[in-house]
């Protein structure tokens, strides 16, 4: 029986049955009535936020902690003493280091209040809202209002505000980084499964989180809020368990032995004067207790919590400046701890900007300079810069083919930057095409007239173009999977020449495409051909055939320059990096090589292969294995338990909704500040402001430095607290010795200032 919120596996089931189970018109959408009706019976479309907690329970949360307690009864203590000795004046003691635990619990509630502000702003970035079929009407509204059974209206650059069914779609890409991890935009189709399918499988499905990269499609709302695949992983965040940082551990740790060790100071303080002196009066017994008492307390580090307190916001906002917001002060030091930082692949470790690396036709290789959308760089031969000739004619061709077989735009704004409308792929062409000089030529020659779209069948899409330098004549131009347009082609371009495609060179082409693939390369061929006069021009299939193939491109999201940078300080300083990525297997091993992470050829190991693996041989893998693929938000949270019960302090990385759960079980967990979600945000307990994995490492060189003054300053403090413990005892013991002993009637006891 499906919930309030959801429908039992609609993947499964048929779009038409689906759509009758919710009540939901298809052609014309919910009425404005009945969509209200359904809000106000099933609620707003939103995710459960925990409560935040009121100024006065955050106050309290930082007097909770062993020392504190330890220093609120020296207050008490020092407040008992000024009464009975009936001291003239303030009770100075007991004032200095009430305002040393005030100033603490100050200190930690102005920093974590910042912290929270700067969460909300970056969350006020985000207005969500979506396109939705209403009394026949495509209506804009906030995603929040979105009910079971609306019809969504999908378009490129559109975030999907709901899990929905889809009931129909046109070449429709729709990336799903956030939800799976996968960095590819995945092609849906509203084709019914056969069987259920693991989340990234689930083809006929679009979920609440992710964005369409390409194409159109309209899709019957079937889940929303917490019932959504993306409230399921919210959900899992209540399960885990938060624990304390290494600081935290440390300061408590610490101060559960004063507490022991100044119960044990009194006691010997106070047996020690009763054994060797005459002590005969309430009076003396009274003086004999305060004093043992006293000094107990004067073992207390009372200036210890303001101090941490202090150096830990110094690093705070020496870290804000490395755009490192830090929502808990404590987390600083576990930073300055980490053993291992476990970091995602895209946008963390790369650009997230899908770029041409190689361009591979029958006259030979080429490589391109420069990566991301700045179309700054230049296409190499072996020779040096490519030259006029075949090879730099057959570049032309490829890459202004790609460009015309795609509907991507690149744009430079108003202040100087590239920025890309539609699937990063096609794009890629477009930035490559730049970097050749050939862009404004292919603008003015061609003139689209009909496209062909992509299908997950075909493999391939094509346009059909006028070209304005040859008396308007039409060609098709397709792009597509290798394999499947090599199929189609019977002649190849050799420079300004057309071949025919004989089967050595059918073979070597392919050989081109495995060279391709086997250096982690995502593969793209472009062929084309002119339909003769009297053809028909209607865009359909039929015209795919007899095609002139010209080349591939190896594709592939460049790894940051800086991140390798960091990496490499990151193991000078006995810092393991490893790599947890639902990208394909040789993708993250190709990328992981390229960082420096491990040994070019090193293989990653499977999320399936991990599921094989029982709890031994699991906690064996993790010890030897740098780099995980196509894992699931349990195997990653699995993977940071393994580290953990092997003894190291674990910083994670993460971006997507599928990374929340691990990241909270971490011993510090970083979300993406510009990338990230707001689940992935209120998991974690630091946020990166500009989404760099080197940001993380100058954060830990931030949090080594704070540790290593705490732990020379604790070092001073408790040395001359024990100094003072000592000289006033071993004063007491060796009274008699050095004639410092009264009349027989009287207790000599140190002066206590």
């Amino acid at each position: 029986m499906a919930k309030a919120g959801s429908l039992d596996d609609p993947s499964v089931k048929d779009a038409d049955e689906v759509a009758g189970s919710l009540g939901a018109d298809v052609e014309n959408g919910l009425t404005s009535e009945e969509a209200s009706r359904r809000l106000s019976a099933d609620g707003p479309n939103e995710l459960r936020s925990a409560p935040r907690r009121s100024a006065w329970r955050r106050v309290l949360a930082h007097f909770h902690d062993p020392l504190i307690y330890l220093l609120v009864v020296a207050i008490a203590i020092a407040l008992v003493a000024w009464v009975i000795e009936g001291r003239i004046g303030w009770p100075v003691d007991a004032i200095v280091i009430a305002t040393i635990v005030l100033l603490n619990g100050v200190l930690g509630f102005v920093q974590e209040a910042k912290a929270e502000d700067a969460v909300a702003a970056l969350a006020r970035m985000i207005t969500a809202t979506s396109a939705v079929l209403r009394d026949g009407q495509v209506l804009r509204v906030p995603s929040a209002e979105l009910v079971r059974g609306d019809v969504l209206v999908l378009g490129e650059g559109d975030a999907v505000g709901a899990d929905a069914r889809l009931v129909q779609s046109t070449s429709l890409r729709v990336q799903e980084a956030s939800l799976t991890g996968e960095s590819e935009a995945v092609l849906k189709d509203a084709a019914t499964l056969a069987a259920t399918a693991a989340l990234g499988d689930r083809l006929d499905m679009v979920f609440k989180g992710t964005a369409v990269a390409q194409g159109t499609g309209r899709a019957v709302v079937t889940a929303i809020g917490m019932y959504t695949e993306m409230g399921r992983v919210a959900e899992m965040l209540d399960a885990t368990v938060e624990e304390p940082t290494p600081l935290e551990k440390e300061v408590g740790r610490i101060g559960r032995m004063l507490g022991i060790a100044v119960v044990i100071i009194a006691f010997v303080v106070v047996g020690t004067i009763l054994l060797m002196s005459q002590v005969r009066t309430v009076a003396d017994v009274t003086h004999v207790l305060l004093l043992g008492v006293s000094l107990a307390v004067a073992a207390v580090p009372e200036g210890l919590p303001a101090i941490l307190s202090v150096v830990l916001a110094l690093g705070v906002r020496r870290m804000a400046k490395h755009h490192a917001i830090v929502k808990k002060l404590s987390s600083v030091e576990t930073l300055g701890s980490a053993s291992v930082i476990a970091s995602d692949k895209t946008g963390t470790l790369t650009r997230a900007e899908m770029t041409i690396e190689r361009v591979m036709t029958a006259s030979g290789e080429t490589r391109l300079t420069g990566v991301g959308y700045v179309p700054e760089g230049r296409v190499e031969s072996d020779s040096g810069e490519l030259a006029a000739g075949p090879l730099r004619d057959e570049n032309v061709v490829v890459l202004s083919g790609g460009s015309l077989a795609g509907n991507a735009d690149l744009r430079q704004g108003g202040g100087g930057e590239w920025e890309i409308h539609g699937d990063p792929t096609e794009a890629a062409f477009l930035v490559a095409e730049r970097k050749l000089g050939v862009t404004e030529r292919r603008e003015r020659r061609f003139e689209r007239i009909g496209e062909i779209p992509f299908t997950s069948e075909r493999k391939m899409m094509s346009t059909i173009e006028l070209d304005h330098e040859h008396d308007d004549e039409v060609v098709v131009i397709t792009k597509g999977a290798p394999g499947v347009l090599l199929d189609r082609c019977t002649r190849a371009r050799v420079g300004m020449e057309i071949v025919e495609l004989d089967d050595a060179l059918r073979a070597r082409m392919l050989a081109d495409v495995d060279t391709l693939a086997d250096a982690a390369l995502r593969t793209l061929a472009v062929a084309y051909r002119a339909l003769a006069p009297g053809e028909d021009r209607e865009a359909k299939e039929s015209l795919e055939h007899d095609l002139v193939f010209v080349g591939t491109v190896g594709i592939i999201d460049p790894p940051r320059e800086e991140a390798a940078v960091a990496i490499r300080e990151a193991r000078r300083a006995g810092i393991r990096v490893i790599m947890i990525t639902g990208d394909h297997p040789r993708t993250a091993a190709r990328i992981a090589a390229d960082l420096g992470i491990v040994e070019a050829g090193a293989p990653a190991l499977t999320g399936s292969e991990l599921e094989a693996l029982d709890d031994a041989a699991f906690a064996d893998a993790v010890r030897k294995t740098s780099v995980y693929a196509r894992v699931s938000p349990a195997h990653k949270l699995r993977i940071v338990d393994a580290l953990q019960a092997d003894g190291n302090v674990v910083a994670m990385t993460g971006d997507g909704v599928n990374d929340a759960p691990a990241l909270k079980a971490a011993d510090i967990g970083i979300a993406m500040g510009v990338t990230g979600t707001e689940v992935t945000k209120e998991a974690a307990k630091m946020i990166l402001a500009d989404d760099n994995f080197a940001t993380i490492v100058e954060a830990v060189r931030e949090g080594r430095g704070i540790l290593d003054n705490i732990r020379k300053f604790l070092r001073y403090l408790l040395s001359s607290n024990m100094g003072e413990v000592l000289t006033v005892f071993l004063g007491v013991v060796g009274a008699g010795v050095i004639g410092l002993r009264g009349s027989s009637d009287a207790v000599v006891l140190p002066l206590l200032a």
